[in-house]
């Protein structure tokens, strides 16, 4: 706790002690309970306080010193407890304490309520004089404040993930090692399963608890069950602890040593050494790491010849400061120490070191810098040419939060760390979370016409819309393969919307939550069901597509063959117009394509053009790349995406008739100009037959005996003519329009 923070507690302790209660025998026991819980309060043993508040409380809910004081106790323990507990007080009795401004903004910057923070404290400030020394301190959690919200509105991209209540406890778990197996966690604990934890808390000769009535740090360790679970820890005490506090620093040289804290000599390091399944009796390090003063934490290389610690020895006023020693071989005493300097120390704590593992980069915790409040986690890389550390950078919310958080430790491979911190929604006081960046997730799946929920639908574009943590807009797209598949590559944790469309047309939106991937081998399934209805199941071009080489535009002998059945479909179809559509892949600027795209669906207009299909029943267009059939990340899918597709023209509101398969000598249904309307193709049995169509077209057809010669007549009602003449495969036809326009056609199919 802060000095502000204790002269104010001190202070709040010599307030009257209870309101009026209903009988004396209440009042007296109330005012007994009230009277020793406030003992413990000025003591800062606030776990022994709150049963005492709790008690008074039970028979006086409106007691608004308990209140406050237990709200007080609350922040360690219960941070939204604590807001209900002070704001109700100060509701109840608005000058409960003269301070009640300053504990509003605290519990406020606890609960995220920065805004209102801020102005707690700035009306706290008002009512100080100005020479007052608390100015300094409240004027830095003003700043806290700020920090924060700037922080938590613009937070990181990760997961952080408690390790669940097999490590933590409802009291403090802090200083996680992790062997270089990544198998066996060693922490510090303050929990009930301490060496010699029996007792009440309140209880003095109990020798495990300390003046502020926790129990005294002790150190643990647990193995691995999986990537979730651990198995129960057991206590390392023995030779390790000693009569206070001891805590887990690193493990180094092959696991073989520890380096660890005592708080003998007002706190030092200590190394111990394993041997077969023991730790022997801790050293402590020499003086030039060792002090007089408070010496907490620190990290040595892996080669053990240098050392990054934490200590208040050369402070004026006893705050931490990062110091670094070096040595001439393991074994030896440890060199002169040496600051690293004003980047990384402030006038504040500055604490935690431990070092990436190719040296470049530093990890602490500090008071100071741009904080969030309390410890934060900060980071900082080394510049090689003015051989010194860089400007620290906080790590950001959700690593840092407005309370403490520290002892940042890279797993082995570096893919996570661990951390101890207090915060919302933990087991109690300070516990142990890993912090995971968030990685991408896989989703595949196949997209199917709700209508059968079989029907797999190609071509239909899935756009997935979200934001990164800090709002910055994602889109990630894909367009599904002839069997409906798709697959995209998105940042896991958060819920997307996926607009659905086909051919530029939006059909719908959907709402997909991805849950969160902390790897790169996660694959989701989803399968989306949407309501379209593909039109294209009677259309006998959807499956012709033909492909060109790179920048080219020349049809291939696949494509001939291609186009000679597409050719035949339109002769036993001679009421069906097409559309030829021409695509590139991503080779060129979009311009180019463009061109690029016009001059390969006018290579299939012109070739269907010589096969005897009327231009007035075809018409192009070029999308170039902007139609992908597949991303463009592959040589496979390019090849996808430089095509002409061709599609059957429709008027408005008209749906897709049904098409009938071309047979060796129809006729062609040939149609010399827009205004001509011609038939649908007619039996191939031997004779003569007669038709008068829905709109007035007289057709003749006649049929030989061998069925090897059809002749097809047609007389429009405006006028317009034609004849067709089809015999051993080859087509002869002429067609006149309403206008007179003549046309002749000769082909082999």
């Amino acid at each position: 706790m802060d000095n502000l923070s204790r002269r104010l507690l001190q202070a709040s302790c010599a307030v009257a002690l209870t309101a009026a209660i209903a009988s004396p025998a209440q009042a007296q026991s109330t005012r007994k309970d009230l009277k020793t819980g406030n003992k413990f309060f000025e003591q800062e043993n606030y776990r022994a306080a709150l049963p005492y508040y709790e008690k008074v409380l039970a028979k006086d809910p409106n007691n608004a010193k308990a209140l406050f004081n237990a709200g007080i106790s609350y922040m360690s323990f219960d941070k939204e407890k604590a807001s209900d507990y002070i704001y109700k007080a100060q509701k109840l009795k608005p000058k409960v304490s003269k301070d009640v401004e300053y504990w509003l903004g605290r519990v406020d910057h606890l609960n995220y309520n920065f805004d209102e923070a801020v102005a707690h404290f700035q009306a706290y400030n008002a009512t100080l004089k100005k020479n007052d020394q608390r100015k300094e301190e409240l004027a830095q959690w003003i700043q806290h404040s700020k920090n924060a919200k700037i922080q938590f509105n613009s937070p990181k991209d990760i997961f952080v993930k408690n390790l669940g209540p097999t490590i933590n406890t409802q009291f403090s778990e802090h200083s996680p090692v992790i062997s270089s197996d990544d198998k066996i966690l060693i922490f510090t604990s303050r929990g009930e399963a301490v060496t010699g934890a029996t007792g009440s808390v309140s209880d003095k000769k109990n020798k495990s608890v300390a003046a502020d009535g926790e129990y005294y740090e002790d150190i643990f360790e647990a193995t691995r069950v999986d990537d979730e679970n651990w198995q129960k820890p057991r206590s390392l005490s023995g030779v390790l602890n000693g009569k206070g506090h001891d805590a887990s620093i690193q493990l180094f040289d092959n696991d073989t040593k520890m380096l660890m804290y005592r708080n003998d000599n007002n706190g030092d390091i200590f190394v111990t050494d394993k041997t077969g399944g023991d730790w022997s009796a801790p050293k402590p390090l020499d003086g030039n790491i060792n002090s007089k003063a408070f010496e907490s934490d620190a990290f040595i290389t892996p080669d053990g010849l240098t050392i990054y610690f934490s200590t208040g020895k050369y402070s004026e006023d006893g705050t931490l400061d990062l110091y670094t020693s070096t040595r001439t071989s393991t074994g030896s005493d440890w060199g002169t120490a040496r600051s690293l300097g004003a980047n990384i120390n402030t006038k504040y704590d500055d604490d935690s070191p431990y070092l990436s593992k190719d040296g470049k980069t530093l990890y602490f915790s500090s008071r100071g810098h741009n904080t969030m409040g309390g410890y934060d986690i900060f980071k900082s890389e080394y510049d090689e040419a003015g051989r010194k550390w860089g400007p620290a950078q906080n790590m950001g919310y959700p690593v840092n939060t407005p309370d403490d958080d520290s002892y940042y430790r890279l797993s082995p491979d570096g893919s996570y760390a661990y951390l101890s911190s207090y915060r919302i929604g933990g087991y109690g006081e300070k516990d142990i979370y890993t912090i995971n960046y968030i990685k991408n997730a896989n989703i595949v799946g196949k997209v199917f016409s709700s209508k059968d929920s079989t029907t797999v639908i190609p071509g239909v574009e899935l756009v997935f819309s979200g934001s990164q943590a800090d709002k910055t807009a994602l889109s990630f797209r894909d367009i599904t393969k002839p069997d409906g598949a798709y697959q995209v590559a998105v940042l896991s944790g958060r819920t997307y919307q996926v607009a659905v469309s086909k051919d530029g047309k939006p059909i719908e939106t959907q709402e997909f939550a991805v849950p969160v991937s902390t790897n790169d081998s996660t694959t989701i399934t989803k399968n989306f069901y949407i309501n379209y209805v593909d039109t294209t199941a009677n259309n006998m071009f959807a499956t012709k597509n033909i492909y060109f080489d790179t920048d080219k535009y020349k049809l291939r002998p696949e494509s001939i063959k291609t186009l000679n059945e597409i050719s035949q479909v339109l002769t036993a179809n001679p009421g069906i117009n097409i559309s030829v559509e021409g695509h590139c892949d991503s080779r060129n600027t979009d311009e180019y394509n463009m061109v690029l795209g016009q001059n390969r669906a006018n290579a299939a207009f012109n070739y269907l053009k010589k096969q005897g299909v009327a231009e007035a029943r075809m018409t192009t267009v070029s999308y170039g790349e902007r139609r992908p059939a597949a991303p463009n990340d592959s040589p496979e899918n390019m090849q996808l995406n430089r095509r002409d597709e061709f599609k059957v023209v429709l008027k408005e509101g008209e749906s897709m008739p049904t098409m009938t398969a071309p047979t060796s000598g129809t006729g062609t249904g040939m149609s010399g100009s827009s205004t001509t309307t011609t038939t649908t193709a007619v039996p191939l049995t031997p004779g003569k037959s007669k038709v008068k169509m829905a709109d007035g077209t007289k057709v003749k057809t006649k049929v030989d005996e061998d069925s090897d010669k059809v002749k097809v007549k047609t007389k429009g009602s405006a006028g317009d003519k034609s004849k067709t003449i089809t015999k051993d495969g080859e087509l002869d036809a002429k067609a006149k329009d309403a206008n007179g326009e003549k046309t002749k056609v000769k082909a082999k199919n």
